[in-house]
């Protein structure tokens, strides 16, 4: 590195009103100041609704920012199903909020639509200390024209994926998984389990293998999978990455699996679901398998080898932001605050694991025991995951290995740069729309990849794809200084 480094939607009126009384704010416009010069400040984010035990957690949490900064939080915890509904309401009725997190599938056009307050000068004067502990790399990717309209959460900003197994099965094979780091290296495997299992191993959901493109290509975060510039290629051309030859071989390969019953017949139809799977791909880091993966599965001894590099772009770095309102009352208080979560361990822990004493507690090691584990705000949300307590159900912190996958990782060239498709939405929506009707039987191996290639690329050129590649080059281009 560089530099050093989850409310339903639409509670009613009489609940929000009494949800912020007891938040000691009395209107629902936020940013209001109390007697004593303590400013409360609206922080909405995304989890699983509110917690049931929020006001103990804030009975924690406010005295704690008093002390440090002199704030109260008010926290909107929306649920995953009305997320985009109510940031919808949110971004485009001017409701007030301080802070609000987003990420790549919005950022750019809640930028382009004054959402967010420009804050690159109020980050050196006012926060120093955010600004030096955030790499360079990550504030490229939260700006537009140069000006930063957002604080990028330190956590897996390189997208790094895994074939992820249940160990027991593997060794019942006597497959060496750690040498399987490709998709021909896979296959004599799954051949292997297949024969002795007598049904598929290999778990595909109809995104299938659709993580090939987004390994190798940055989408120029254009919200297309049909345009692209490689990792590594300096002179920046935007191509099909379906011409790509790497990926049409791992294509080719996974057609053969999924001809032989090595992977699940239903896979172009199948939903990401939480059963048993003998393997599977995921991203994120060999440690979730003993964390997440495993315990989410039924895999008793679920085990992860990365395959690929690990890569990084806009996109990767902008899967958690938060942004300051740019009608925000005090938003000195509102980035000291951002600051406080990602440099503060204790505010951190509160904010991850919930009510101390009631959700975990802190061993004799400095370490974090987990009493419960339905806390309802999403860890990733909310700021540096690198400073989160390690837990005592693991060996080595997680996030040492995050920070070693981040550090390794092929950054793009074009950190910074999103594509402007105003001038070509037609195109753009019609591309992506025989992409969507193609891409669970391309990427699952259904179908024969070369024959159903030609026709998406025929289908693309009529949907106007070389005007939305002329787009894309033109823009980079001059991004590039060319």
């Amino acid at each position: 590195m560089k530099k050093k480094r989850i409310v339903a939607l639409a509670m009613t009126a009489a609940m929000c009103a009494g949800l912020l009384a007891g938040c000691g704010n009395d209107s629902n416009e936020g940013g209001s100041t109390s007697e004593d010069g303590v400013v409360t400040l609206k922080w909405v984010t995304v989890g699983n609704g509110m917690p049931d035990n929020y006001d103990a957690w804030l009975e924690q949490v406010n005295p704690y920012l008093e002390e440090k900064i002199g704030v109260n939080v008010d926290m909107e915890v929306v649920g995953w199903g009305d997320w985009d509904n109510r940031r919808s309401v949110i971004t485009n009725s001017g409701e007030y909020f301080d802070i609000l997190f987003t990420d790549q599938t919005r950022f750019s056009s809640e930028v382009s639509n004054g959402v967010f307050l420009d804050i690159t000068d109020m980050l050196q004067e006012t926060t120093p200390e955010l600004y030096e502990l955030i790499p360079e790399d990550y504030w490229k990717a939260v700006s537009s024209d140069s000006k930063i309209y957002g604080v990028p959460t330190m956590k897996d900003n390189a997208i790094t994926e895994y074939f992820v197994w249940d160990k027991d099965i593997a060794d019942k094979y006597g497959i060496d998984i750690n040498a399987i780091t490709d998709f021909d290296s896979l296959y004599p495997a799954l051949q292997k389990i297949k024969e002795g299992e007598g049904t598929a191993p290999f778990f595909m959901s109809k995104a299938g293998a659709s993580v090939l493109i987004d390994m190798n290509f940055d989408d120029l975060s254009s919200g297309s999978k049909v345009i692209g510039v490689k990792y590594g290629d300096d002179g920046a051309t935007v191509v099909n990455p379906l011409d790509d030859p790497d990926i049409l071989a791992n294509l080719e390969t996974i057609h053969k699996m999924y001809s032989e019953g090595l992977i699940n017949g239903d896979a172009p139809t199948a939903d990401d679901t939480n059963k048993y799977h003998m393997l599977f791909i995921a991203q994120g880091w060999s440690g979730a398998a003993k964390t997440t993966w495993g315990p989410n599965f039924g895999i008793a001894n679920c085990e992860a080898v990365q395959f690929g590099d690990s890569v990084m772009c806009n996109k990767t770095i902008q899967g958690s932001i938060n942004g300051i309102y740019s009608g925000c009352k005090n938003p000195e208080k509102a980035l000291e605050l951002l600051q406080l979560i990602n440099t503060d361990t204790k505010l951190r822990d509160l904010f991850y694991f919930g009510v101390e004493g009631e959700d975990w507690q802190y061993t004799d090691d400095n370490k974090v025991e987990r009493l419960e584990t339905d806390w309802a705000l999403a860890g990733y949300t909310q700021g540096n995951t690198y400073i989160v307590s390690q837990q005592t159900t693991e060996e080595t912190s997680q996030w040492d290995e995050v920070i070693a996958l981040n550090d390794a990782a092929v950054r793009s060239g074009l950190l910074g740069f999103s594509m402007d498709t105003s001038e070509v939405t037609t195109q753009l929506a019609n591309c992506n729309a025989v992409y969507e009707k193609y891409y669970p039987e391309l990427f699952t191996g259904a179908q024969e990849p070369n024959a159903l290639i030609e026709k998406m690329k025929g289908e693309l050129e009529t949907a106007g794809w070389d005007e939305l590649c002329a787009a894309a080059q033109e823009q980079v281009d001059e991004f590039m200084g060319k």
